[in-house]
């Protein structure tokens, strides 16, 4: 297929890209004009054609992309990093910027659009989020990723009346992903970067449940939804491993702490939650099994031991 991805440089971008190439699709990669992770992009590779563009811009995509496209995957979002999820100014943008992606989507073609949606959307939850949960975010966020579903279905349905478009829109709620090359501050890279070293790491309370995705899964889910043969997959979707890996997020400390060599220590209750709070993370993936068969390949042992080598080199 042809394919689109915008935020080509993301954690998510990167890995998705790679894979999209691997498995022999040509990638229309969109980077930000003077990004400083467009090293990530390997321009030399047979059948990736990168692309600068601003997000203000991707409605414009077809002034230099001059073919049909089949696909198109946005994760192209600004201010993800946890003091600007709170900027209510810099997440609407992002709707809209959003808007105009999948006004890309539709001029080149597009069967389907995959947004990079979240689990922050949900808000606050004591039991399962499934699709249909009410949704009550708590931060600038979790509103705009929520504020763009709402839009963006009302907007391709217009299309389809109207007999213009039909386009299916795929809204991927993505929760807790982890692997190589993911941001150095996660939970995850701070423990691995901590205990490989022989260091002391201060943590929150780590009472709340929690629900880890290797990287190399979340992707195989998402090229899943879009590549998938049944008449129509849109709609929203929990991408996130299975009810039997939920658990106290001091049980996945644990883990990497006996995984990683019980070197160095580490205390809980010494740190502030982050902007969403305290939030439980218990997702119920039964919709995306039933669209697509996923079940995860990677344990969460095997995960990190494979992030860990891929980043000790």
């Amino acid at each position: 297929m042809n394919v689109v991805v915008t935020g080509a440089t993301s954690f998510l971008g990167r890995a998705l890209v790679d894979r999209l190439l691997k498995d022999g699709n040509k990638v229309y990669a969109v980077v930000r004009p003077g990004s400083k992770n467009r090293k990530y992009i390997d321009t030399n590779r047979p059948g990736l054609i990168q692309i600068e563009r601003n997000l203000e811009e991707l409605h414009k995509l077809d002034d230099v992309i001059k073919e049909p496209c089949q696909a198109f995957y946005h994760f192209g979002w600004d201010g993800s990093g946890s003091e600007n999820r709170l900027i209510r100014k810099v997440q609407q943008k992002n709707t809209e910027d959003s808007l105009k992606a999948l006004e890309g989507a539709r001029r080149l073609g597009c069967r389907r659009f995959l947004f990079s949606g979240s689990q922050a959307e949900y808000g606050i939850h004591k039991e399962a989020m499934t699709e249909e949960t009410g949704c009550s975010p708590v931060s600038e966020y979790g509103l705009a990723k929520l504020a763009f579903l709402k839009q963006a279905m009302d907007q391709t349905k217009k299309w389809r009346q109207e007999g213009s478009c039909s386009m299916e829109y795929i809204h991927a709620r993505i929760f807790s992903v982890y692997g190589p090359g993911d941001h150095p501050w996660s939970l995850v890279e701070s423990c691995i970067r901590s205990f490989s070293r022989g260091e002391y790491i201060s943590l929150g309370e780590c009472t709340q449940m929690w629900n880890f995705l290797y990287l190399d899964d979340c992707i195989r889910a998402l090229i899943l939804l879009m590549e998938q043969e049944k008449e129509s997959v849109s709609g929203i979707y929990n991408v996130a491993a299975p009810e039997q890996e939920n658990r106290p997020l001091k049980d996945y400390i644990r883990m990497m702490y006996e995984i990683l060599g019980f070197h160095g220590s580490y205390s809980f209750g010494r740190r502030k939650p982050n902007a969403e709070g305290p939030a439980n993370l218990i997702p119920d993936i039964k919709k995306l099994k039933a669209a697509t068969g996923f079940e995860p390949e990677i344990s969460f042992a095997e995960g990190i031991r494979r992030t860990y080598e891929a980043e000790k080199h």
